[in-house]
């Protein structure tokens, strides 16, 4: 009984350094986990205020070139060890899982200002504008299976009604080494018939998405769709990812027309509404037939 013990103290001893170990000239996943969280806000804060594409680009690779600067790493380090991540998806996926809720953690610290996360969160979900997204703030997609999709699903309540349309939006960053960039957006609403609107839209640059529904007065039983990455047009091995930020799913209420009070247009009824404005002494009046006018009367 006492050998059996030892050994099971030395296996658990010997486990850890039986374990692959991340090379040394590959940078470390804590490490690699503050670069990529760093460069993620430095690339949503280079879009504030942009007023070309051309300075988009600029400001993108000017703050993560200081991203670098910052972690001491070089351009070169950082593409090998993206590429050794990219290729380990047991390893990438926890430094990506871990990046994710960091970002959800800190909207605003990532490009979207205040107003923007607050203007439908504060509504509540019984209003006429609510955010009714339930699933992660954010997400980071790989065009590699099961990484390269994000599906949601939004079942109908009693706030639910006929005539609601609704919007998926988000910001959208990406990092692309090589290689055209390629997303879709896709929403669906089914009725209560059984019938099914959808919708979609193809992004590739970086700002804020949007895809909207239109109401229509059948009762609704769920809003769904999903965000898809695609490997794009060209051939090739280098890093794709794109980062999903201060996710929302808006549900806007068909506002009630309001009617308008009818308004005469023909000319006799404008001519009666002009006489009924003048003085007594002012109106024509009428004489039976046959009788002639008295001057003056």
């Amino acid at each position: 009984m006492r050998r059996q013990i030892i050994v099971l103290v030395w296996c658990a001893l010997l486990l850890p350094a039986c374990q692959p170990q991340v090379p040394p000239e590959v940078i470390q996943p804590d490490d690699m986990e503050d670069i990529l969280y760093d460069y993620f806000i430095s690339q949503g804060a280079a879009q504030e205020g942009m007023k070309s594409p051309a300075e988009g680009d600029y400001k993108r690779e000017l703050y993560f070139n200081a991203v670098l600067k910052k972690h001491d790493v070089s351009r070169a380090e950082f593409d090998s060890s993206l590429v050794y991540y990219y290729t380990r998806a047991d390893r990438f996926t926890k430094v990506m899982k871990n990046v994710q809720e960091r970002l959800g953690d800190d909207a605003i610290g990532y490009g979207a200002s205040a107003s923007e996360v607050e203007r439908f969160t504060v509504t509540a979900l019984t209003g006429d504008t609510a955010n009714i997204w339930n699933g992660e703030l954010s997400r980071l997609l790989v065009p590699y299976a099961p990484y390269n999709r994000m599906d949601f699903s939004v079942k109908a309540d009693t706030a639910f009604r006929k005539g609601d349309s609704f919007m998926l939006a988000f910001n959208s960053t990406f990092l692309y080494q090589n290689g055209s960039k390629d997303a879709m957006a896709y929403i669906a609403v089914r009725y209560a018939n059984d019938s099914v609107a959808s919708y979609n839209t193809h992004f590739s640059v970086a700002g804020q998405t949007q895809v909207r529904t239109v109401g229509c007065d059948v009762d609704i039983r769920e809003v769904c769709g999903f965000v898809y990455l695609g490997m794009g047009y060209q051939a090739d091995t280098g890093l794709k990812m794109l980062l999903m930020n201060n996710i929302q799913l808006i549900r806007f209420h068909k506002q009630k027309e309001s009617k308008k009070p009818q308004q005469p247009d023909d000319q006799e009824a404008r001519r009666k509404d002009s006489l009924e404005l003048l003085p007594d002494s002012l109106r024509p009046k009428r004489h039976r037939l046959g009788e002639r006018p008295v001057p003056g009367g």
